[in-house]
């Protein structure tokens, strides 16, 4: 089995098990008798220890190898899933969403890995591949989720899912340990060991590398605008269309192949032709187009169309803007610049969900879905400084004598 197909895999199962809890936090909240806000607030939390993990895991990745930080995080995501499906109270589904979102920050790790096996010319299409592999498991996992735990909230069985989530990080762990070989050579960690001090800190890569600096800002805002229309989507439908949550989730089901076909298929045939940097002006429009047409529309038919322009957008600027991202790296670095950028998103988080709910209350309906596209929009200047930015590094290096 050839690396990125076993990295694919790999991605899949963790992302899945994920996926599985994540739709059941609120049902658990609701037995707890947590208030809403709380409920939030834990989300929240997963998403903010995430953005503090992930730079941690990419270095650490640089500076001892992919496999032992995939296979660790597996096992520390494993032990989150026995705490949350146990959980006695409420506390404890917080300790569980703390310790699960610590582990989550490992996609940097996996980013890495794919970058460390492709080519400069072809390492689109293997983040795209990642990305891919991500939208699966977040595609199948709140299904199978609820499949799980049962309809009726009252009898819903929450350690199913979680057993379930369990053992798939277990058979993660296995295949990384029997089918992924190492990626980063010794001689690679040796040289990010020598170079570490002055590419520690996210803050300081992003001031270094002004092209960094402004795709990890184009992605910051991509991810605030995709974080308040997710956390916002199941009141967005009922409010509008009266829809319960088995309608939801189905929707979410359909409308997630969009971004999985894009980034696993069709990002591959696009990036060799027009470019990273078009492909990402376009994804940031397309995105941009789907929100304000989903706000503005007359009934769910119209709806449906711009939520799948969106889906097209986003599937095609994520996976450019992490090559865009790769290419300010060096082969001894690129871990923690992969970091620093998946932070970004991780912080768009955090952000999105405590703005959403505040504006549906406040401005009504729609106005979340045409918040996060005036977000989104100012994401296209970003890319564009960003491109300048490198543009004229290369000049630099070009004449050199």
């Amino acid at each position: 089995m050839k690396p990125l197909l076993t990295l694919f895999i790999v991605c899949v199962i963790d992302v899945l098990g994920f996926g599985v809890i994540v739709p059941l936090i609120p049902y658990m909240g609701t037995r707890f008798d947590a208030s809403p806000a709380l409920i939030t607030a834990i989300l929240g939390t997963h998403a903010l220890c995430q953005l503090v993990s992930a730079p941690l895991w990419g270095r650490l990745s640089d500076r001892y190898g992919r496999r032992p930080i995939l296979m660790y995080t597996f096992a520390g995501a494993c032990v989150s899933y026995a705490i949350l499906g146990f959980a006695p109270n409420i506390e404890w589904i917080l300790v569980s969403r703390i310790l699960g979102g610590l582990m989550a920050g490992n996609i940097s790790a996996a980013m890495a890995y794919a970058s460390d096996i492709s080519s400069e010319r072809d390492r689109a299409k293997a983040l795209g591949t990642v990305g891919a592999a991500i939208g699966i498991g977040f595609m199948l996992g709140p299904a199978i989720g609820g499949v799980l735990a049962g309809e009726d909230v009252a009898t819903a069985s929450f350690l199913r899912p979680a057993l379930a989530s369990m053992a798939l990080s277990v058979l993660a762990i296995a295949l990384v340990a029997l089918r992924l070989p190492e990626s980063h050579t010794a001689e690679h960690r040796a040289l990010a060991a020598r170079d570490a001090a002055p590419r520690r800190a996210p803050l300081q890569l992003l001031a270094r590398i002004p092209a960094l600096r402004y795709v990890t800002l184009a992605a910051l805002l991509v991810a605030i605008a995709q974080a308040i229309f997710e956390s916002i989507f199941a009141l967005w439908a009922l409010a509008r269309f009266g829809y319960g949550p088995r309608t939801v989730g189905l929707l979410l089901l359909a409308l997630s192949f969009i971004p999985v076909i894009m980034q696993g298929g069709l990002v591959r045939i696009l990036v060799p032709r027009f470019g990273e940097y078009r492909v990402a002006y376009a994804g940031i429009g397309a995105f941009v187009v789907g929100m304000l047409i989903a706000a503005l529309s007359p009934g769910i038919g119209v709806a449906v169309v711009g939520l799948a322009i969106c889906g097209a957008g986003s599937g095609a600027f994520l996976p450019s803007g992490s090559a865009l991202a790769s290419k300010q790296a060096s082969g001894n670095n690129r871990g923690s610049v992969l970091g620093t950028y998946q932070a970004s998103s991780s912080l768009g988080r955090v952000i999105g969900p405590f703005v959403s709910g505040a504006v549906f209350a406040r401005f009504g309906t729609g106005a979340p879905l045409v918040l996060g596209a005036l977000i989104a929009a100012p994401a296209v200047l970003g890319i564009a400084l960003s491109r300048r930015h490198a543009q004229a590094q290369q000049a630099g290096r070009d004449n050199l004598p």
